[in-house]
């Protein structure tokens, strides 16, 4: 957020020219008198808002508070209104993901013509999401092996239901070219709609100046559409009121007992990967401060614990990634492509902990080749999670790649709300880590403003969404105040 001129010459922005106070000097009408006093500024009646974090927080002490009296006293009706405010908040962000991946994705290939050395900034991109994908897979591993998470639980091979659908390497490979181009916006098939994306953005760059009208018209949708999102972001703090007052609500306290190691093991290897990985990262490949990725990151980090929806924080995360001196090109391309690909919670620590869970819990022994062919999986199918929220499909795709029984994804489906929420914040900040790792690496990374970059506030987004324009000021000329002065 960008902080107004404080002093007596500040102005407000909303008035036209003609309303503001303009000292007049005899002298020259551009300089304002020594002795005319100031006008004062009219005084705000914009209603200040608690800081976003605080809401979030609110909400989710409301949550948990309001779901143990729906549990605890049988509350039907609060039981039933809880449901509705969190399904409400997950169905907006439902509704606006399909196109904004289509749109973003599109966007953000043809913004690659404006990159010097695109090919190798993509390929970097890739190849540090590989990087990091292998490390979290590592760490989920190596936690599990150290703890055996199921085997200090009463849960059995009979308290797990086999879900209806399940993820498997023919339906990932085959699943990825659509039938028609409306089914996998109806049905919210993410893979699909990256794939046409692609296939759009690719056809666009290769058709030059021609395709200039559409390219347009798709940027502008999207602006349009990352606006409406804004709005659904800000009642975050009440769908979080929703959605974990629901979990508490049908799962109480007691279903933590029997998935303790294993709810343990989860937000263990994922804060390792968050807050121990990435820093490391960021200090001996970027050579930048971690503490100020934080700082600069935090929004989006906390928007996904609580919406626990990678795609749905796109656009903040896109931002923050830009606030942290990335090249907008370049943003615009890496982080709609880690939104549907690089996901080091939902892909590579969760699965690899709950193949050892599982099979703990079904008595099948795993050996080195089962280890090694969970982290193949964990880094080539993490496309197979794109999507709104949950890891069901890659926990089947790895379950069934090992052999091991599909009833042990419902054991898991109980605790998963709980689990998903610092699997998500995990995807998110190493959607926003790996660009500024790459573009440091490449010597593109604004380190000045990586060092300024603070934390913004959602409430206040419509007043900073775009950055002033450089190109037409002086070299050396100090950038444009949001306030002007006259």
């Amino acid at each position: 957020m960008c902080a107004a001129p404080s002093g007596p010459d500040r102005r407000p922005d909303h008035l036209p020219r003609s309303h503001r106070s303009v000292p007049v000097s005899s002298s020259s009408p551009a300089e304002p008198s020594a002795s005319a006093p100031p006008a004062a500024a009219p005084r705000s009646r914009r209603i200040s808002l608690p800081p976003f974090w605080a809401q979030i927080l609110a909400g989710l002490v409301l949550g948990v508070v309001l779901g143990w009296v729906a549990r605890e006293w049988s509350v039907d009706w609060l039981s039933r209104t809880l449901d509705e405010v969190g399904g409400i908040f997950v169905q907006l962000l439902r509704l606006a993901v399909g196109p904004l991946v289509f749109l973003a994705i599109a966007v953000s290939i043809t913004n690659l013509r404006q990159v010097s050395n695109a090919a190798r900034l993509a390929a970097q991109t890739l190849l540090w999401f590989l990087i990091t994908s292998l490390i979290a897979v590592a760490i989920g591993l190596t936690i599990g092996l150290l703890t055996n998470p199921g085997s200090g639980s009463n849960l059995s091979a009979a308290d797990g239901v086999a879900p209806e659908s399940k993820g498997s390497w023919l339906d990932f490979l085959t699943g990825i070219v659509p039938t028609d181009v409306i089914t996998p916006f109806t049905e919210l098939n993410v893979l699909q709609i990256v794939f046409m994306a692609a296939a759009v953005g690719v056809a666009a760059l290769k058709l030059g100046e021609r395709a200039a009208p559409l390219i347009t018209f798709a940027e502008t949708s999207l602006a349009l559409l990352q606006k409406v999102l804004w709005w659904i972001i800000r009642l975050a703090p009440i769908g979080t009121v929703g959605l974990i007052g629901r979990a508490i609500d049908q799962y109480g306290w007691d279903l933590l007992g029997d998935y303790a190691t294993f709810t343990v093991d989860v937000y263990v290897g994922s804060l390792l990967v968050l807050f121990g990985v990435y820093p490391l990262l960021l200090w001996s490949v970027a050579k930048v401060n971690p503490l100020r990725f934080f700082r600069g990151a935090w929004p989006a980090i906390q928007l996904a614990f609580v919406s626990r929806s990678s795609v749905g924080t796109l656009p903040v995360t896109q931002k923050v990634t830009e606030r942290l001196g990335v090249p907008r090109e370049y943003t615009s391309f890496a982080v709609p492509f880690g939104a549907t690909t690089k996901m080091d919670g939902c892909a590579a620590i969760y699965p690899a902990l709950a193949a050892i869970f599982v099979a703990e819990i079904f008595g099948v022994s795993l050996g080195a080749q089962d280890y090694l062919l969970i982290a193949f999986v964990s880094v080539i199918g993490s496309a197979a999670t794109a999507g709104l929220t949950g890891a069901t499909v890659m926990t089947t795709l790895t379950l069934s790649t090992l052999g091991l029984p599909l009833e042990g994804v419902g054991l898991l489906l109980a605790i998963d709300p709980i689990l998903d929420m610092v699997r998500t914040a995990t995807n998110v900040a190493g959607q926003a880590t790996v660009p500024v790792i790459v573009a440091a690496r490449e010597g593109i990374l604004d380190r000045d403003a990586y060092d300024r970059a603070t934390s913004f506030e959602i409430n206040d987004i419509d007043r900073d969404e775009e950055p002033a324009p450089a190109d037409d000021r002086p070299s050396g000329a100090p950038p444009r105040a949001r306030e002007a002065t006259v």
